[in-house]
Order: C-alpha cells, then structure tokens, then sequence
C-alpha cells in the first residue's frame, strides 16, 4: 500500500503537470493574439489609407467611423487621432485623452483615480497589478516604456524616479474631455 505521502507527491506533480500545460498553452495563444492584432491593424491601415485617397475633398474628412476593438459599438474617431500602435503626440490644450490608444488611456485613467482619491504616484509594478496583468519583468517593463514615453510627451510627470503622475497640463483636463 503506498504512503499518504507518496500519494500526495503523486496528485501534486499532477497538478504541476496541468499547471505548467496551460501556462504552455496560454502563452501560445497570447503569442497567436499578439499575431492576429496585428495581422487586423494592418488591414485597418490600409483601410483607412485607401478611404483617404479615395476621399473626394483629397482626404480632409473630419470625422471617420471605426470599430473600437475594445467594444462591438462604433464610435467617432477624428481623422487625425492617434491610433493604436502610432506615436503618442506632444501634449498641448484642449488635446483630449482619446487621441491616444486604449493602453495610454487607462494608464492616464489609473493616474487620475489617485488624483481624484488624494494618493500619491504610482510605479508600473503597482499599475500592472492594478490592471489585474501578472507582475513579472516583461509587463512591468511594458509599462514603464509606455509611461515613459507619456512623460517625454508632457502627460505625466515622474517627479520620483520610477513613480508617476499626471503632469500639471492633463491633469487639470479632468480625463481629456
């Protein structure tokens, strides 16, 4: 008859087993989202690059309708918005938060939640937690390169190294609208 010990050494590396499978499969299918996106923002590009020259005013439209991925509903996005994957502009008034991708916004919007709760800056290990990612090096530093690049813009201020918070100008915006 086997040990009570040996049986649970036997369930827990059953365990590890399936554990470390689905991690397997999980990375395999983020890699295989990861493809997809952006296999479908070229298409949007392009898309959008043949609507500008077929355009009869020579490509001027002020407003074009495209399907956010983050939501099956259609909304209006200015023509000469930043689109995911595109450079963050510089911040200037009067310059709203939709301009930049949903990854920006809602770095912008955790930021504006401490204003709003009197708290201080926060770090990207404490963004990534609060955006429910795993805390590991790659998302942490993911994030750090985007806040970093809100900082060069104007967005965010980095008064402590490694802790941000909205700069004076977007700050005073109230979420950008």
């Amino acid at each position: 008859m086997p040990s009570i010990v040996g049986l649970l050494e036997q369930h827990e590396l059953a365990a590890r087993r399936r554990v470390d499978g689905l991690r397997e499969e999980a990375d395999r299918i983020q890699a295989e989202l990861a493809v997809a996106e952006r296999e479908w923002q070229e298409w949007v590009i392009a898309r959008r690059r043949v609507d500008t020259v077929l355009t009869p005013d020579g490509g001027t439209a002020a407003v074009e309708v495209a399907p956010d991925p983050q939501d099956a509903d259609a909304r209006a996005v200015p023509r000469d918005a930043a689109k995911p994957k595109s450079q963050v502009p510089m911040w200037r008034e009067g310059l709203a938060w939709s301009v930049l991708s949903a990854d920006y916004q809602r770095i912008l919007n955790a930021l504006a939640d401490r204003v709003r709760l009197h708290q201080g800056p926060l770090t990207c290990q404490e963004m990534a937690a609060a955006f429910g990612m795993d805390v590991v090096p790659a998302r942490v530093e993911a994030l750090r390169s985007k806040a970093k690049r809100l900082v060069a813009r104007g967005w965010l201020a980095e008064q402590q190294p490694g802790r941000f918070t909205l700069a004076q100008g977007p700050a005073g915006q109230g979420g950008g609208s």
